[in-house]
């Protein structure tokens, strides 16, 4: 469930374009003005703006805003721009070519790679247990692991098949998928396997452990708190709220007003929503 807070009755887009135009004139940004109006759009209604905005004023918005805004800011606000398929490839990008963030490119690939998959919520029991019963073969009852078929099954399972193949992997085994792969695998590829298991099982359990990561101890991981508020924030960040509410006992928003500040705050917590 989204948290973005759109206006029942939004300006058009030219009406937005022209407020923005007007908030980059003079000395100085308006950068209120300029949170205000993207912060409470769509994806739909941002493409119509950015396709406005060019028409009327003969210039990239995206450019635009990037000479205005900086540093986390202009970081946010650009990534967020973006219509989904084109974000997550500059995260990709960014994450395999200057961040070596696996986790990040784990999320994404997630989504794309390998061989189309129904992506449903409808369970094939007699399949999750026959997959639960060959990756035990292929990993533990082996010596050494068959990771072709662990990539075969990870790659080509939906979500809810990959959790129905847990539960039944534990019933069996003992224990977790998880605990069989950490045994093992190990290095990236184990990474990998879990972040799919963990995603699988509970994406608003794995987002609310990402940023509760990013946001613990000395300093903030700024990359990784933006990147995930703003890819969910129109899928599933009202559920992601919920769980860290649940597991630490603070709402996302308090987290991350205390972490962050100025512009680049009250942006985050424009998506976000209410405090709740």
């Amino acid at each position: 469930m989204s948290t973005l807070n759109v206006p029942p009755i939004p300006l058009s887009p030219r009406d937005d374009a022209m407020q923005l135009h007007r908030a980059f004139k003079g000395f100085g940004c308006d950068t209120s003005a300029v949170i205000n109006i993207l912060a409470h759009r769509d994806a739909t209604q941002r493409a119509y703006l950015q396709q406005e905005y060019r028409a009327m004023y003969s210039e990239d918005l995206l450019k635009r805003l990037s000479s205005e805004l900086s540093g986390k800011l202009e970081n946010a606000v650009l990534l967020w721009m973006h219509d989904p398929a084109g974000r997550d490839a500059i995260i990709l990008k960014q994450t395999l070519t200057v961040a070596k963030n696996l986790e990040a490119a784990t999320e994404i690939l997630l989504a794309y790679v390998s061989t189309p998959r129904h992506e449903g919520p409808e369970v094939n029991r007699e399949m999750a247990e026959n997959d639960a019963n060959v990756l035990y073969k292929a990993g533990e009852k082996k010596l050494g692991t068959d990771e072709k078929t662990f990539v075969q099954i990870f790659s080509q399972r939906s979500a809810a098949q990959l959790a129905a193949i847990n539960h039944f992997y534990h019933g069996k085994y003992g224990h977790s998928l998880k605990k069989a792969i950490k045994n093992e695998t190990s290095g990236n590829f184990a990474h990998a396997l879990l972040t799919i298991v963990q995603c699988a099982e509970s994406p608003a359990k794995y987002f609310a452990k990402v940023l509760r990561k990013a946001m613990k101890g000395l300093g903030t991981d700024d990359t990784k708190l933006l990147r995930v508020i703003v890819t969910r924030s129109e899928i599933d960040l009202h559920y992601i709220k919920a769980e860290y509410l649940k597991k630490y006992k603070k709402t996302l928003n308090d987290a991350v007003h205390s972490e962050t500040s100025g512009h680049y705050r009250a942006f985050l917590l424009s998506l976000l929503g209410p405090n709740q």
